[in-house]
Order: C-alpha cells, then sequence, then structure tokens
C-alpha cells in the first residue's frame, strides 16, 4: 500500500525517539491512538459520561468491510449493547472466579484466536499482564476498559468501550460460558485494533499467540515432527509456553471446513494444547502412558476415542487422577500421545522466551529486533530468482560464541530467524492481503567483516546462499532455526515478487552472543576535482565563462553575480548541447536549490568564484549519471539510481527509499533535472555535519534554526 514520505518517516522518527525514551516496554506500554485509560476513566467518572471510543464506533465500519459490511443482511439486527445498561444479563461481571480457558466460547468469528485466548488462562501471569485486574463493572466503572498486547516489537494499551455487538440479545463473537462474564468478549475487542471484527477472520493461532506475550513460533508438521517432541512439548509447557495445534482439510472446498470426524475431532480447527503429562496405569505395570489434553475453543465437541471419558480412566489410582486433572465435561480431552501425532497435521509452539526454545536445557539467549520496509523501486527487489534481489534491505549478523552443549558434536552457532510482515491485516478493508515472503543469509567474506556497506549486485551473481527459510510462504510470520560456524553474515528479507510495497520486522534469536544490525553507514566520500586554473581552463569552461560574464555583465552594476533565473540560463545553455543526456535542462527550482548550496555570503545570488565551485559539482555528477544512462534515455530507474548516488555519498537503506519515492516519477526513472537537484539536497545536508560538535553523529537544533537551514536548502 502507498505511503505519505512526510507522514510515515516523521512517525518512524518519533517512534525511535519514544524507544530511547523508554515507549513500548511492558512497564511504559504505547499509548493505542494516544489514549490515556486512567486519564479518560477519570474523567469519565468526573462528568458521570460514559466512555465511547470514537476510533472503534459502534456502527458497521467496526464490523467489517464485506460479509459484515453495509451490503450484508447479518447486519441488519445486530445490535450494540453495554452489559451493565443493557438487558444481556443481570448482575455483570469482568472476570467469575478467575479466568479460565473455559471462559472462551467461540461466536461467529474463527477458533484462532481464541484458541490462543485459551492458552493464555494457563499463565495468570501472562493473562493478567493482557487483561489488567483493576478493572469492573462495579467499583470505578465508566464505560471503559483497556488491554495490553505485543505489537510488531511495542507493547501497546489499548482503550475500549464497553458497546459489545448483540444478536437477539446474545453476543455476537467471543463469549463466556458464564452469561454474565465478559473479559474475553472485551479481549476480543480490543484486539480487534486491526480495524474491524471481520479483520479477525482467518488467521493463525500463534499469530495471536506472538500479541500476547511477545514471545516467538516454532512450526511442527507431525509427519516431520523431531523424534523429541514430547519432551519439547512438555519442556515448552513447563515454561509456560503457548500451544496450539490443528487436522489440516484434504480438500479446501469451504463447505468442508471445520467438518467433524468420527472420533469427534474437528478438520481445519484451531485446538489449544493445555498439558502434556505422564501416567502409570495399573495394567501396563512398569510402562508409562504419554498424554496430550487438548482444548477446543468451542467448548464441546471432543474426541471419542482412547483416553477421553472412557473406559482406561477406571485403571487409574484416585492420585494419578487427580494430578492429571481429569473431568468428565466437555471441558477439554485427553489422547495418548501417539493418537495425537496420528490425528493432528501441525502444531504450533509459542515460546515466551527466547531461552524456552526446542533445547531441553535451559539458555540465555540473546535477541535482536530490526524494523525494515521494502519500497516499490528501491528496496522491494524479490527473491533470488529476479536480478533486483540485491536491492532488498540487508542485515549483517555476527556470530561471535559456538554452542555450549552442540548437538552430535556438530560446532556451530544456533539462532532463530523471524520474519514478520506488518499491517496487512489491519490494510485488508483496502484490498491487502498477506505477501508470500521469506529470507536467505549468506556469508561475509572476510575481507568484508565490519564494513556495513550494501552489498553489491556481483556478490550475489557469484556466490550462493548459506541457508534460508524452507519456503516463501503468505504467513504473517517465517521463522526457522538454523546452525552455522562462527563469522558474519548478512540476512536478505524479501517478497517473493520484486515491487511489493510493506513494513516487517525482523527478529533473530541466538543461543550465545550476536550482533545484527542493519547496514547504516551514512557519510559524503567524493572526492570533488579542485577548480581549473585560467590557463587549463577547456573549451567548455571558456565557453561558461563566457556566458556567465555575458549575463552577469548585462544586470550587475557592482560584483557579477547571477540570480537562479539567469543561472538556469547559464547551464542550459551547455547542458542542452550534450546529447548524450537527452535532457531540456535544469527547471527553476533546481537552479534556486544550487544557489541555496553555494551562496556562501547569503545574497542569493551567485558570483563568479561560486559558480565555478558549482559547476565542478555538475561536471562531477554529470559524469556519474552519464555512466548509468547508458541507453541515452535522459533517465536512470531507481535501481540505477540507487548505484549512481552511491558513486557519491554512503547512504542507509532508509534514506535510499525516501529519495526514490522523493525524485522518480510514476515509472520510477529519475531525469537528470532530478538526479542533480537529489544530489544538491544532499550535499546541503550534509552541511549539518558542521553542527556535530562532539562528532557522536546527533545535533541538538532549536525550531528556529531547524526553519532557516531547511527553508532556504
Amino acid at each position: 500500500m502507498p505511503y505519505t514520505p512526510s507522514g510515515f518517516f516523521c512517525d518512524r522518527l518519533i517512534r525511535e525517539r519514544e524507544r530511547r525514551d523508554g515507549e513500548g516496554s511492558l512497564n511504559k506500554p504505547v499509548r493505542f491512538n494516544g489514549q490515556d485509560f486512567c486519564f479518560q476513566r477519570q474523567e469519565c467518572l468526573q462528568t458521570k459520561n460514559l466512555f465511547e471510543d470514537e476510533s472503534f464506533p459502534a456502527t458497521v465500519e467496526s464490523l467489517g468491510f464485506k460479509e459484515l459490511g453495509h451490503k450484508s443482511n447479518k447486519v441488519k439486527n445486530i445490535v450494540w449493547k453495554r452489559p451493565k445498561l443493557q438487558e444481556i444479563c443481570e448482575n455483570p461481571q469482568f472476570i467469575v472466579g478467575g479466568a479460565s480457558r473455559t471462559d472462551i466460547c467461540q461466536g461467529d468469528l474463527d477458533c484462532w484466536l481464541l484458541a490462543a485466548i485459551a492458552c493464555l488462562t494457563l499463565n495468570e501471569k501472562l493473562l493478567y499482564r493482557v487483561v489488567p485486574q483493576e478493572q469492573s463493572f462495579s467499583e470505578g466503572y465508566a464505560g471503559i476498559f483497556h488491554f495490553q498486547f505485543w505489537r510488531y516489537g511495542d507493547w501497546v494499551d489499548v482503550v475500549i468501550d464497553d458497546r459489545i455487538p448483540t444478536f437477539n440479545n446474545q453476543l455476537v463473537f467471543t463469549k463466556s460460558a458464564e452469561r454474565n462474564e465478559f473479559w474475553s468478549a472485551l479481549l476480543e475487542k480490543a484486539y480487534a485494533l486491526h480495524g474491524s471484527y471481520e479483520a479477525l477472520k482467518g488467521g493463525n493461532t500463534t499469530e495471536a499467540m506472538e500479541d500476547f506475550t511477545g514471545g516467538v513460533t516454532e512450526f511442527y508438521e507431525m509427519k516431520e515432527a523431531p523424534k523429541e517432541l514430547y519432551k519439547i512439548m512438555k519442556k515448552a509447557l513447563e515454561r509456560g509456553s503457548l500451544m496450539g495445534c490443528s487436522i489440516d482439510l484434504q480438500s479446501l472446498v469451504p463447505a468442508r471446513f471445520e467438518t467433524r470426524t468420527v472420533t469427534g475431532l474437528v478438520k481445519g480447527h484451531a485446538y489449544s494444547v493445555t498439558a502434556v503429562e505422564e501416567c502409570k496405569p495399573s495394567q501396563h505395570k512398569d510402562n508409562k502412558v504419554r498424554l496430550v489434553r487438548l482444548r477446543n475453543p468451542w467448548g464441546q465437541v471432543e474426541w471419542n476415542g482412547p483416553w477421553s471419558d472412557s473406559k482406561e480412566w477406571t485403571s487409574l489410582s484416585k492420585s494419578e487422577k487427580e494430578k492429571l486433572q481429569h473431568q468428565s465435561a466437555e471441558d477439554g480431552e485427553f489422547m495418548s500421545f501417539e493418537d495425537f501425532k496420528k490425528n493432528y497435521t501441525k502444531i504450533e509452539i509459542c515460546n515466551l522466551t527466547p531461552d524456552a526454545l526446542e533445547d531441553d536445557k535451559i539458555h540465555k539467549w540473546t535477541v535482536s529486533v530490526n524494523e525494515g520496509r521494502w519500497v516499490r523501486g528501491c528496496s522491494a527487489g524479490g527473491c533470488r530468482n529476479y536480478p533486483t534481489f540485491w536491492t532488498n534491505p540487508q542485515y549483517r549478523l555476527r556470530l561471535l560464541e559456538e554452542d555450549d552443549d552442540p548437538e552430535d558434536n556438530e560446532v556451530g552457532c544456533t539462532f532463530v530467524v523471524a520474519l514478520m510482515q506488518k499491517n496487512r491485516r489491519k490494510e485488508r478493508k483496502m484490498g491487502a492481503n498477506l505477501f508470500t515472503i521469506g529470507f536467505a543469509i549468506y556469508e561475509v567474506p572476510r575481507e568484508m567483516h565490519g564494513n556495513k556497506q550494501h552489498m553489491q549486485k556481483d556478490f550475489f551473481l557469484f556466490n550462493s546462499s548459506k541457508a534460508r527459510c524452507k519456503s516463501y510462504i503468505n504467513l504473517r510470520e517465517v521463522t526457522q532455526r538454523f546452525r552455522l560456524t562462527p563469522g558474519e553474515y548478512v540476512i536478505i528479507p524479501s517478497t517473493y515478487e520484486p515491487h511489493q510495497e510493506g513494513e516487517f520486522i525482523l527478529r533473530v534469536f541466538s543461543e550465545k552472543k550476536n550482533t545484527s544490525e542493519i547496514e547504516n553507514r551514512i557519510e559524503a566520500d567524493h572526492p570533488v576535482p579542485a577548480p581549473a586554473s585560467a590557463g587549463e581552463e577547456s573549451e567548455e569552461d571558456q565557453q561558461f565563462r563566457t556566458i556567465f560574464q555575458e549575463i552577469a555583465g548585462e544586470v550587475s552594476t557592482g560584483d557579477m553575480e547571477i540570480t537562479a533565473n539567469e543561472l538556469k540560463n547559464v547551464l542550459n545553455r551547455v547542458i542542452t548541447k550534450d546529447k548524450d543526456l537527452n535532457t531540456e535542462g535544469f527547471s527553476l527550482e533546481s537552479c534556486r536549490s544550487m544557489i541555496a548550496l553555494m551562496d556562501m555570503d547569503g545574497t542569493g545570488r551567485l558570483n563568479l568564484q561560486e559558480f565555478r565551485h558549482l559547476w565542478n559539482k555538475i561536471k562531477q555528477w554529470q559524469g556519474i549519471f552519464k555512466h548509468y544512462n547508458a541507453d541515452q534515455s535522459g533517465s536512470i530507474n531507481s535501481y540505477e539510481m540507487r548505484n549512481a548516488v552511491n558513486d557519491a555519498f554512503r547512504l542507509n537503506n532508509q534514506l535510499y527509499d525516501i529519495i526514490t519515492m522523493r525524485y522518480a516519477n510514476e515509472n520510477m526513472n529519475i531525469d537528470f533535472d532530478s538526479f542533480i537537484s537529489c544530489l544538491v539536497r544532499l550535499e546541503a545536508m550534509f552541511a549539518f555535519q558542521a553542527f556535530d560538535q562532539d562528532g557522536d553523529g546527533t545535533i541538538r537544533l532549536s525550531v528556529l534554526e531547524w526553519l532557516q537551514l531547511t527553508m532556504y536548502a
């Protein structure tokens, strides 16, 4: 989706500054839409008005955009009601008797979110991080509630009102088994910060698991599961990890979604794994039986095979049953681990902290988080199949120490890469779908270690990847574990096809110390030829001097100086004669920028010395442009522009994105005038380095100083 450059980058700079100030942490979450729960609740109590959330109004737009949009018959009889004021129930409560997995029953949306909520209830600390407890329908009630989610690297506090969609006085979406309990319904509404309830339709349990925890998820296909899967599951649950599983459909015919098997399991349906335990039935003598307990978010329809509510339980002692917390009710079901592997297709484990991953032993993992963006025509290069692959964002990873306990005596550093695309669900109503994404990892040659410069096209032509994700896939996040020898690597995240524009977050978890960072070298690195002496003037130089004196002499009574309009005439009388450039010359605005760059005495004009200095720069930049304008079309494409700018300056990926959006036309081409204007602006902006007195890369300006510098640039 397109972005407004000024708004996007301004917001991004603000977000980065907020992070430096601690915003986005658990203790200081970002306020979604700028709303402050405590302040707004107090304000409502003082005015005796119930809170109404303007960002999520009680309208059709908040329900959906297609199946739940204006043209849908489903929404005609939906009424938004407050539990406290309307006759939904008597004595509404936020939480009744503690939040548990039995509090969640599915409404008219898919079950992926509900399965994650059910998993969340198994860890009280996590649950009350997402669902703050200081809320009720009695003390301090003002129709306002709040919840906290992890969202693309930040913890976010989401404020909502308690108007909930109902049909025939029943909640339309998530509800509790207790009719007067509303925490799960309000949690779902807050999670609809993606834009509407319908935006939550269709998803992956791990998506919500990560948003509730900030954790990282690993997938296992049962047919490819490691032999130690039971141990992995048990350790993960002991560490508080969230876990979901499902049975894939053989056919994707819509009518067969969520179909029940003869054993009571439901295909195409998300389940929560709530426990893995071992028991010792009397008839098994010395052998233990491994069991898995699952939760169906429907709150009903359960497994009816062995170890369901069946005869196998009679072989257990009372103490064994109590250990397993078995109840003969439709609130979850046990099955043997072998039946679990036979019946389910895949399992998803969301590890709450990096040290909870796969390994049997607990380690302290290091984490790095990088935000990035694919921009059409600049850094959206597509996968390795495309020649523009090298233009994708690049992240350096330095693996410094080997694992303490390598498996099978294999030496290396274990790490997990997780690539997550941002905001696609939120933009679904505008036609956005998930991109097909993936990543590749290349080893950096030793002679290039420590050099953060963007790896160029030739490197990828002559080097194959050291590792890569198994496949490009249209999920919100692609995650994979690797083991590589210590060294320096570059990670290339990309969409499968080029020119697909969007934001992403790249996370790297490693067992031992590592560093991961975007290439971020920013400097002016361009030799400017010394002005030629009078005796060395070329025919072109002499022509310029003659034209300059002719024009300046016509308008000047004192020192010979020229204005922007006169500069335009001087330059264009020579530049347009160069057939290799195929240009109509410079615009007046470009010439104004040139004068601002070279105007050392603040007159708004150029004297001959300032003009000569400018002309030397233009000749250098003209040579660069000609090199990349090999077809003499008069323009270079946005990918060539990147290399052309790189010949004069060393910039980071974000700046190349800005340049493309600022100077390329609708066909992603840059003409000679725009190219020179860009370099003039860069040259002027590097003058800011003069304010960096201590050389730490940062400067401090007053608003007046900022305006004075930027308005004339």
